[in-house]
């Protein structure tokens, strides 16, 4: 009898896992089959477990209010992920191979509610390959809408695109282990709500509790979102954002002004009392990013009580600054210069301020090249219109030479070595090293 037990046991482990299909014209009737897919997401993770697939066929969903899984309280939840995979069989949400799952969440307008498209407070679950658009925000006080919600640990998102909306593109608040990949956010401006200039609107928000670590934003692109690109005011564990790029954030489309506009908002805490600051200050590390043509500061430690990692980035023509260290006094939240940070082989060109509010002394600087002496021949390319050019097809940014060192420029081997990889004498400051055959002799 046990050893029948076992085999039923065995044999359920190592079932094949299952694919299971939606479309735009499909029904929550049929068996979510290829031939016969299933209407909605949430039918589909009613029959998904561990290990499952479900696949989006390409097309336009378009959501209605009716659609919403969960009204509580202010929060109107529409599709709901709340079915978690497990250990090494995540449950995969994912664009069929070749095609363009849309949802569009433009008539879903419940009356002062926040709208979260795709609220995931599962574990476990990767999302690749999906476009949300539309997302609507109805209530006019202080309040906000997201594309992506997460509450859940040990997610995966990638290749998702939140663009043409009112709401936040991906927002994380609680959770740990999370991986944002490759993901796009635009155009997104919230007209609706307080001063209409759409200044809770980032493109991404990493603000974990404390315990939640190892959030990772990476290869990912936010631009004319109307606040800021990436966002951590509220982080209670250190993010780490790596080769994304922010760029026009603060602005529409037009170039109207609209929220705050910073590309990289590493820090918070500006305005919380010295008793309720966490007994360790999370240190946030920004890493090989890229930040062009902000309305406010291209990357920026936002009033935050602790130092942060800023390595190997580059800025470009930010309109406040490139970079602004700005922290503020443990104890009585007076803003002082920045302090505890390390800066180390950053670049910048082409604004009025390179660097503020920074006190050097107190910081570990080393490597950096802003802007004194640099020409715009000790560049590649200058060029700005290429930041928004497809992706490559396994979802990675496109090669383009915006920032890029000239051969033979005076940004060949001026940083200093770290425990990174570099392809001449020195490493290059800058989130880009030039080619190898162009590094100095």
């Amino acid at each position: 009898m046990f050893t029948r037990l076992a085999l039923i046991i065995t044999l359920a482990a190592s079932a094949p896992a299952a694919e299971w299909f939606v479309a735009p014209d499909g029904s929550d009737r049929s068996p979510g089959t290829r031939a016969q897919p299933f209407a909605s997401v949430r039918r589909a993770q009613a029959a998904a477990t561990a290990g499952d697939s479900v696949i989006l066929r390409g097309g336009t969903y378009r959501m209605e209010e009716s659609m919403i899984t969960r009204r509580d309280r202010m929060w109107a939840y529409v599709i709901l992920l709340d079915k978690s995979g497990s250990p090494g069989k995540p449950i995969r949400y994912r664009a069929a191979d070749g095609e363009k799952p849309v949802f569009d969440f433009s008539r879903v307008k419940p009356a002062g509610m926040r709208v979260h498209a795709f609220q995931v407070s599962g574990s476990h679950l990767h999302l690749e390959g999906i476009a949300v658009t539309g997302v609507q925000v109805t209530a006019t006080g202080h309040t906000q809408s997201i594309c992506f919600s997460n509450t859940g640990s040990h997610n995966r998102y990638e290749r998702l695109s939140m663009h043409d909306g009112m709401a936040i593109g991906y927002y994380l608040s609680r959770g740990r282990d999370n991986l944002v990949l490759n993901c796009d956010a635009w155009n997104n401006h919230d007209p609706a709500s307080g001063d209409r200039r759409g200044g809770n609107v980032d493109g991404f928000g990493g603000h974990p509790q404390q315990g939640d670590t190892g959030n990772v934003f990476r290869g990912c692109r936010a631009w004319f979102n109307a606040d800021d690109g990436f966002d951590s005011i509220s982080a209670g564990e250190s993010v780490l954002f790596e080769n994304c790029w922010a760029f026009h954030n603060g602005f529409s489309p037009d170039f109207t002004s609209l929220g705050d506009g910073n590309g990289f908002k590493a820090g918070g805490y500006g305005s919380t009392p010295a008793k309720r600051l966490p007994r360790k200050i999370p240190r946030h590390v920004v890493t090989r990013c890229l930040a062009v043509g902000n309305k406010s500061n291209g990357f920026y430690a936002n009033h935050h009580p602790g130092g942060g990692d800023w390595i190997h980035n580059s800025a470009l023509a930010n309109r406040r600054s490139n970079y602004n260290f700005l922290c503020r006094d443990r104890q009585n939240q007076k803003d002082v210069p920045g302090a505890g940070h390390a800066i180390r082989n950053n670049l910048g060109y082409k604004t009025r301020t390179e660097v503020s509010n920074i006190d050097e002394a107190a910081c570990e600087v080393a490597g950096n090249l802003f802007g004194s002496g640099l020409g715009d021949r000790d560049f590649l390319s200058l060029d700005t219109t290429a930041l928004t050019a497809p992706r490559k097809p396994d979802g990675s940014l496109p090669d383009i030479p915006l920032m890029h060192p000239a051969p033979a420029g005076k940004i060949v081997d001026r940083g200093v070595r770290l425990d990174l990889p570099f392809t001449s004498r020195a490493p290059d400051p800058g989130a880009y090293e030039a080619p190898a055959a162009a590094a100095a002799p």
